[in-house]
């Protein structure tokens, strides 16, 4: 019987100790993918402006990576929506960076590496069919 409980404690102490090395593992991980996207360097950011409909959050730009990241985004849904890089708000020359990837949330989207962040001052959330501006960030 003395052998029995020897076995189960010796097996109660293997399995805290692997579980905390398991869990420094995830935490080591989780540190290392925070400074990786932490690594470059916000060159423009802006929060975003309401227009047709109910827009908030903020947008950075991090030209090393080549990134745009949408931080606490939040606007209404509507058919087919696209995030424009624009010279204005109305969209009158842009650069779409492709479909809107949610409705509230964090979010990124690559960027062409050759684009102007003088002349493409605008984060726009853009309907396609109706040609209407969910709203937009002016980058700073």
């Amino acid at each position: 019987m003395r052998t029995v409980y020897l076995f189960v404690f010796s097996l109660m102490i293997f399995n805290l100790s692997c579980s905390n090395s398991v869990d420094s593992e995830i935490s080591l991980e989780e540190n290392m993918e925070m400074e990786e996207m932490n690594s470059g360097e916000v060159a423009y950011s802006g929060d975003f402006v309401s227009s047709a409909h109910p827009t908030t959050g903020k947008v950075s730009i991090d030209k090393a990576l080549e990134i745009l990241t949408f931080t606490n985004f939040k606007t209404d849904d509507g058919p087919n929506l696209e995030v424009y890089l624009a010279t204005d708000t109305s969209a009158s020359s842009y650069v779409s960076l492709g479909s809107l990837k949610g409705t509230e949330g964090n979010f990124e989207y690559n960027l062409p590496s050759d684009i102007d962040y003088e002349v493409y001052t605008h984060v726009i959330v853009w309907c396609v069919p109706f040609s209407v501006n969910f709203g937009y960030a002016v980058l700073n």
